[in-house]
């Protein structure tokens, strides 16, 4: 079976490519079956090597994605300049041949498109990055006016599988009160977080109204999505963006 992939339905320029890898088509034994992309979670090297391999024939790409060390940060690298052990969780590009690329399996890959198509960007927001300021920052990374600016929100932990306690409610709420919305009590005293519904305010206070995609929980899909909260050892899906 050759790779699957999400590819975003978004009006961006013809030179924006983008696709989010699913877990099907790989060359991985479980519980990292099968296509996964992760090098820091455990599987074999060779099987990682291998599925990198696909991915990158399946999608015709122009070189090598940039493979960043992630740490629910802000950094944003650039894909020009920055090398395979750069601390990053977020990087852009700006020239035809650079492919930028998130590892997810809960967390919410966020890819941005100028209009013109002369700049993208993939940033990796879970509940740290986001409350951190990780598309604060990468958008300021690529200095574009945000009515220029796509989003697309990638596969994601759902509302109904992400259980947070009242630190997380809390750090969102103080910076922003109407960040309530995006939390429901449970009956355990702890709260369901809505990570698509908090990456959607923060675009829209960054002046961006584009925004597209955000509809797949990765947990509640076993088929297509790895999921850290639902299995603990797991592979990471890609997403990834690249200019041509």
């Amino acid at each position: 079976m050759p790779p699957e992939f999400l590819i975003p339905e978004w009006p961006a320029s013809a030179r924006v490519r983008a696709a989010c890898t699913l877990r099907a088509g790989g060359a991985s034994s479980a519980p990292f079956d099968s296509l996964n992309l992760g090098a820091h979670v455990g599987d074999d090297p060779a099987a990682v090597a291998e599925n990198r391999r696909r991915v990158a024939a399946a999608l015709a790409l122009p070189a090598e994605p940039l493979w960043l060390e992630q740490v629910h940060g802000t950094a944003v690298a650039e894909a020009g300049t920055a090398s395979a052990r750069t601390v990053a969780d977020a990087v852009l590009a700006r020239s035809a041949g650079e492919v930028a690329v998130i590892q997810v399996a809960d967390c919410m890959p966020v890819l941005f498109a100028d209009r013109a198509g002369t700049a993208v960007a993939a940033a990796h927001a879970g509940w740290r990055g986001l409350a951190a300021g990780v598309l604060e920052a990468t958008v300021r990374a690529l200095a574009l006016p945000p009515e220029r600016l796509l989003a697309w929100l990638g596969p994601a932990i759902g509302p109904e599988h992400f259980e947070v306690g009242g630190e997380v409610r809390a750090a969102f709420v103080a910076k922003n009160p109407a960040a309530e919305r995006a939390f429901s009590a449970n009956e355990r005293g702890r709260w369901q977080c809505d990570l698509g519904e908090l990456a959607r305010q923060r675009l829209a206070a960054l002046g961006i109204s584009a925004v597209y995609g955000g509809s797949w929980c990765t947990f509640a899909d076993r088929d297509r999505f790895f999921s850290y909260r639902r299995d603990g050892r797991c592979g990471r899906m890609g997403a990834l963006i690249w200019l041509v």
